[in-house]
């Protein structure tokens, strides 16, 4: 029986955990669609980085919401290159985005190798601490996740066009502050992979059962047993994910290899 103090901890987490889910499913399903796979990573690194370039300069540390511009700085930068990089090279764009995530990892850790408090700050970009998530600290996620939806809501072709690297930043970089870059990355193409070969009813609704379903147990696993959160709800929402996809393969019409073929957009 989960007691009242244990719930405190779990309910801010699931809060911040359907905040990512509200805007990931959709900018999942439109990753998978174009067929830049790494680009979740890529962008959640960078943010990652921005912070931890925030944490180098004790003057930008201190400055107010350093935590949240400083990251978003970087990834709308990052988002502009892979943007630019999607008019040039269509062809090879998965490749360099790839190399784009390695060379900002390995800039994180060459920046924090000094660090006493290096290894653990990376830790927490990475896991995240979605358990000591505060209801204050939902707050603007909540607002520009609001906004975003409604921007797609009303001008669903952004999605389509450069408008999405846009969002697509503003999203990841709050998100990583909430629940690190693993869990930024699963949220986003788990869910999505699920209902990827699935063309029949409510597919954006079992999208979104699936991370609910994946992060309600792995908070539950994590505080029960213990668990590094971060790790317990990536490893809750790929069972969850296997279990539907293979599950709605039994029921449902499917999508054949062509209908998922990756679409490139300029």
């Amino acid at each position: 029986m989960l007691d009242l103090e244990l719930m405190s901890i779990l309910l801010p987490a699931l809060a911040a955990g359907i905040l990512v889910l509200s805007t990931h499913i959709v900018l999942g399903r439109q990753v998978l669609k174009r067929g830049i796979i790494f680009i979740d990573l890529a962008i959640a690194q960078v943010a990652a980085l921005g912070a931890i370039v925030a944490h180098m300069d004790h003057r930008l540390e201190n400055m107010p919401f350093a935590n949240v511009w400083m990251p978003a700085l970087f990834a709308l930068a990052g988002a502009g290159f892979i943007a630019w990089l999607s008019k040039r090279m269509a062809g090879e764009l998965e490749a360099m985005i790839g190399c784009f995530y390695v060379l900002s990892a390995v800039a994180a850790m060459l920046l924090l190798a000094n660090d006493p408090h290096g290894a653990e700050l990376l830790k927490q970009l990475m896991s995240g601490q979605i358990l000591w998530v505060s209801w204050s600290q939902l707050i603007l996620p909540a607002v520009v996740y609001l906004l975003v939806l409604l921007a797609i809501y009303l001008r669903p072709q952004m999605l389509d066009g450069a408008g999405f690297y846009l969002l697509f930043a503003l999203v990841i970089t709050l998100s990583v502050e909430l629940v690190g870059v693993y869990l930024v990355f699963s949220t986003l193409i788990l869910p999505a992979l699920a209902l990827n070969k699935y063309r029949g009813k409510g597919r954006l609704f079992y999208a979104y059962l699936v991370g609910l379903l994946g992060y309600i147990l792995g908070l539950v696993l994590s505080a029960t047993l213990d668990l590094p959160s971060g790790a317990a709800i990536v490893a809750t929402l790929a069972v969850s994910a296997l279990v539907f996809r293979l599950v709605l393969s039994q029921v449902g019409p499917l999508a054949t290899e062509s209908d998922i073929q990756p679409k490139h957009y300029t």
